[in-house]
């Protein structure tokens, strides 16, 4: 079947039914794309963004179910991790001094220095930092001493019963041939009352 393109030409639209078969199904052809264009544009395409939107909300939601499923799957084990991370946090804390240790953590201090042979310049608490939960008190040490007696003073502080860590170290020598070692030493203490990162993770857990 030819279509002979000059039937276009003179259509008459307040006749339709005068129009040649082949004119019809052309026109109503065309019809139909332009219904299905106007249709996409005004429907469809938004009940496409809708869809995408849907589908990656789900894989979102599968995400955060799988991440809470391997949680629920582990919290026995997280439970006991915890218990023990308690028992090991008690254990530490017992080693932080007190208010009434803390004035003789300087004689601990004094006596391990000359215990190692050293001899000391200068011994004296700086001012205290406060932290979130706790309280440090740095305490400025000034000795001298040979190498051997530098490293047997380090390694008799970390056998202290209560926790005590070096920090700054200079070491400089004398125009004797001696060794000069300037240090910063901190103690700890735990502030009353204060509560702990994962103790306020459990209250605002308990909240919701």
């Amino acid at each position: 079947m030819k279509l002979d393109l000059s039937e276009f030409n003179d259509l008459d639209f307040e006749n339709i039914g005068g129009w040649s078969a082949q004119v019809k199904v052309v026109f109503a052809a065309f019809l139909a794309i332009i219904i299905f264009i106007a249709s996409y544009f005004l429907f469809i395409s938004d009940a496409v963004d809708i869809l995408k939107a849907e589908q990656a909300k789900e894989q979102t939601l599968r995400d955060d179910f799988k991440a809470k499923y391997q949680l629920a799957a582990n919290l026995k084990l997280y439970r006991e991790q915890l218990a023990v991370m308690e028992v090991q946090f008690a254990e530490l804390l017992k080693m932080l001094p007190s208010q009434n240790e803390m004035p003789g953590l300087l004689d601990d201090l004094t006596f391990v220095a000359t215990d190692s042979g050293l001899g000391i310049k200068s011994l004296e608490w700086q001012e205290e930092i406060q932290r979130d939960f706790y309280i440090e008190f740095p305490i400025s040490m000034s000795v001298t001493g040979n190498y051997h007696e530098m490293g047997k003073f380090v390694s008799d502080v970390a056998k202290l019963p209560r926790i005590v860590s070096l920090h700054d170290f200079v070491i400089k020598r004398s125009e004797q041939g001696m060794l000069g070692m300037e240090i910063l030493a901190k103690t700890y203490r735990f502030k009353e009352g204060a509560e702990l990162p994962q103790e306020n993770n459990k209250a605002k857990g308990g909240k919701k």
